[in-house]
């Protein structure tokens, strides 16, 4: 299993509407802590964050994920909204 279906079997329990993950992995090649994971990019659509601040809806993703984040993932940026906010956000060709 790779670490993005690990990310979405982990995140299936928030629910969301939408999911996107991007490895930019190749981008970090010999960044020192490169060696210890990877480094992600995701935009995830979610009820689950309905009523939550940024760093609540973070806390929420860095649960889910458990020990991902001190494994198999160096970083990850987050982009974590609901679906009334998607609805506003200008359309992206990457997550």
């Amino acid at each position: 299993m790779t670490v993005i279906d690990e990310i979405r079997e982990r995140l299936a329990g928030l629910n969301p509407l939408s999911l996107e993950i991007a490895d930019d992995s190749a981008l970090h090649a010999g960044h020192a802590g490169a060696k210890s994971g990877g480094h992600y990019r995701m935009t995830m659509v979610s009820d689950a964050f309905i009523g939550k601040n940024t760093v609540a809806r973070h806390r929420l993703v860095y649960g889910a994920l458990g020990e991902l984040m001190r494994t198999r993932i160096h970083a990850l940026a987050i982009l974590a909204l609901t679906a009334e906010e998607a609805k506003t956000q200008p359309t992206r060709k990457e997550p």
